[in-house]
């Protein structure tokens, strides 16, 4: 798959859940090839903002969209690595803030650790 594939079928899935791409489309594009990369090397597309394991099990809660995405874009407008935004978001009539990571550190640690 290609990143334009990729970003058309995710673009047809999520913006009528209300989740829409980030306006800066070099980053978007960015993120996508890594989404991408992730999958090739682990056989998971995991958010290209955290450190998968390797394990599917273990990174289920980083699968992108991570299950962190709705509680974020709720709260903040974006999610964590700022690919999902809200409409509002991406118009500039909510503040950007940062987004604190919600993954437990223990998850961020790997399996076994």
């Amino acid at each position: 798959m290609k990143v334009a594939e990729l970003y058309e079928m995710l673009k047809q899935t999520q913006e009528p859940k209300g989740y829409y791409f980030n306006q800066d489309q070099n980053l978007v594009q960015a993120l996508l090839a890594a989404l991408l990369e992730n999958k090739a090397r682990y056989g998971y597309m995991s958010c290209p903002c955290r450190l998968a394991s390797g394990d599917r099990n273990w990174d289920q809660d980083i699968l992108c969209p991570c299950i962190y995405r709705e509680a974020d874009v709720k709260e903040y407008g974006s999610c964590y690595c700022a690919l999902y935004v809200s409409r509002a978001w991406n118009e500039g009539t909510i503040s950007r803030k940062y987004v604190p990571e919600r993954r437990p550190m223990e998850k961020t640690l790997g399996p076994g650790v």
